[in-house]
């Protein structure tokens, strides 16, 4: 998708800063706003969905060498293993998808 031009001028008027000191208030009532919809302690902002597939990778295979047992269908597997393979020392174990009937 491709920004309205009302997104552009949103974008340009934000008020930013670095959320790696957590002082970027944008990306903090985002997060804020996400943990009390869902009725959590926190959120966390990713900024893709790459990401926040290794990130639950990693939540749950908390070792390198750990293994995940997965749909061989399976987004994660289709287009995005080497990222916990790589990045998270997560060895994917492929069970074949099962398909829903109809």
């Amino acid at each position: 998708s491709r920004p309205t031009p009302a997104m552009r001028q949103a974008i340009s008027e934000a008020i930013v800063g670095d959320d790696v000191f957590g002082d970027d208030p944008s990306v903090k009532e985002l997060e804020d706003y996400a943990a009390r919809l869902l009725e959590k302690e926190a959120a966390v902002f990713c900024p893709s969905g790459t990401m926040a597939n290794l990130m639950a990778v990693m939540a749950h295979c908390d070792s390198r060498g750990s293994e995940i047992i997965i749909g061989s269908d399976n987004h994660i597997i289709m287009y995005e293993q080497g990222g916990i393979a790589s990045m998270a020392g997560v060895m994917p174990r492929t069970i074949p998808t099962q398909r829903e009937p109809g």
